[in-house]
């Protein structure tokens, strides 16, 4: 599914300038706010390119000021003003031309954007009369391009570029608040997290006090936290590691202006990096840790199920990992699709948990339990850390490089370091935090030891062992 900006229901909009305290907030259809700008800048008697061209502007200029958050993130309670110094004309209460109200209806919810990019441009323009603007669109200018013959599409070209497209029929949503209405800090998780990494390791470039995250997979960990704090250190915030309102709407500040969004130079939001990093669903073609959790997920299952196919956990999205997928929805009873979405996630994720609950610790014979589904991390606590902890009590018996801890069941600074050390000393990523990797790796190397002990010195035992055999030799 191509990835799209939404286009809001409703705007908010200040009369007056930002700065002006006094002045009122008035919240209004997006589409009566076009079809209120268009009709206070334009005239119904140009050209039907003319007047077409101008909206697709001012359609866009209005959601890259949503889009960039500019106002919310400068500590505004509003989206955009009536200030024609800083943003369009808007008179509230006015009439609407008929045949422009007619064209808003049809477009509103369609947009320019750079080639291969989310954001909507910065499409300034001005009249081409009383002002200019060098780079954007001239108004008066449509015109003359559009009795020469110019359709809306050629007209935006002129001014913007040939490397631009035009985003139509977007889907329409009451947009939530930018804040996700909760502190992020250490042990979250999710898209939000993701966000925020990005823009941190895109604020870096420019302000390299700032700490890389080397893995910014939605995992809010130790290299995320020490990020936050330094971006808080350098922006005056107190340097607390979480983000709060504050810290949120500062991030996304900051990154809006690094990446110049509200500029007509911006660098833009890629495509391909907002579908790799906030993708809802996986298919064919995908790669990664997530495919290879779903794929170990699916085996263990399959070993109660005879009628689900096993695949190799190669991480790898292909033709056996579609097969499996669609035996488990068969099984589920969901659309037989082949794609992991919610649905099938939340059901796969379901039913391995429950496995898993009701399988003994030393499940297929080894010592360490299944991976329990759910990456573990300082803040974490229960049986499940509990496990963990004792089998890195038992490795660190056998390996001075990695702290010996006690198990209590409360993933705290002292598991974490012992987790470090052991993915230092075994080449995993040293994040501190336990997925499914970390987990079968301590896992094995446990299973090792307890294996090592339980042997006998390796003695002949006398006699000849075959098939049928029993006993402890065997």
């Amino acid at each position: 599914m191509p990835v799209t900006f939404y286009v809001p229901r409703t705007i908010t909009v200040h009369l007056g300038a930002a700065d002006d305290t006094t002045a009122e907030n008035v919240t209004v259809p997006f589409q009566d706010y076009i079809k209120n700008v268009a009709s206070s800048e334009i005239y119904p008697t140009w050209p039907e390119s003319a007047i077409r061209a101008n909206i697709y502007a001012q359609i866009t200029f209005a959601l890259n000021r949503i889009f960039t958050q500019f106002y919310p993130a400068r500590g505004y309670n509003f989206d955009i003003t009536n200030s024609t110094a800083q943003d369009q004309a808007f008179v509230y209460g006015r009439d609407f031309f008929e045949n422009i109200s007619q064209i808003v209806d049809e477009i509103f919810n369609s947009y320019i954007v750079r080639q291969n990019n989310l954001d909507p441009i910065f499409a300034r323009y001005c009249d081409g009369a009383t002002s200019s603007c060098p780079g954007g669109l001239s108004q008066w200018g449509t015109v003359e391009l559009a009795n020469q013959g110019y359709g809306p599409y050629e007209i935006l070209t002129y001014y913007y570029g040939d490397d631009i497209n035009l985003v139509t029929n977007a889907p329409v949503a009451d947009l939530p608040e930018s804040y996700p209405g909760t502190p992020l800090q250490l042990g979250s998780s999710g898209a939000d997290v993701t966000r925020i990494q990005l823009w941190l390791n895109r604020i870096s470039r420019n302000y390299p006090a700032i700490p890389k995250i080397a893995y910014p997979d939605g995992l809010f960990d130790v290299d995320t936290e020490n990020a936050v704090k330094e971006f808080q250190r350098v922006f005056n915030l107190t340097p607390d590691g979480i983000v709060g309102n504050a810290t949120w709407y500062k991030l996304y500040y900051i990154f809006t202006s690094v990446k110049r969004l509200s500029e007509l130079d911006s660098e833009g939001v890629s495509l391909e990096a907002v579908s790799r990093q906030f993708s809802t669903e996986l298919s064919e073609g995908d790669e990664g840790g997530n495919v290879r959790l779903i794929q170990y997920f699916l085996n263990l299952i399959a070993e109660f199920n005879n009628f689900i196919p096993t695949v190799n956990i190669d991480g790898i999205y292909g033709p056996q990992t579609v097969a499996s997928v669609t035996a488990f929805q068969r099984s589920q009873g969901l659309p037989e699709t082949g794609v992991v979405d919610q649905a099938t996630w939340d059901a796969l994720y379901s039913r391995y948990t429950s496995l898993v609950a009701g399988l003994p610790e030393d499940f297929r014979g080894t010592g360490a339990a299944i991976y329990p589904g759910t990456p573990l991390r300082r803040g974490s606590s229960g049986n499940n850390v509990r496990q963990l902890q004792t089998y890195l009590s038992r490795i660190a018996d056998f390996n001075s490089n990695i702290p010996k801890i006690t198990p209590t069941g409360s993933f705290g600074p002292e598991t974490e370091r012992a987790v470090i050390a052991f993915q230092r000393e075994y080449g995993l990523p040293p994040r501190g935090i336990v997925a499914l990797g970390t987990w079968n790796a301590i896992a094995e190397r446990y299973n090792d030891i307890i294996l090592g002990e339980d042997r006998s010195t390796g003695q002949y035992p006398g006699y000849p062992l075959s098939e049928n055999g029993q006993g402890g030799q065997v």
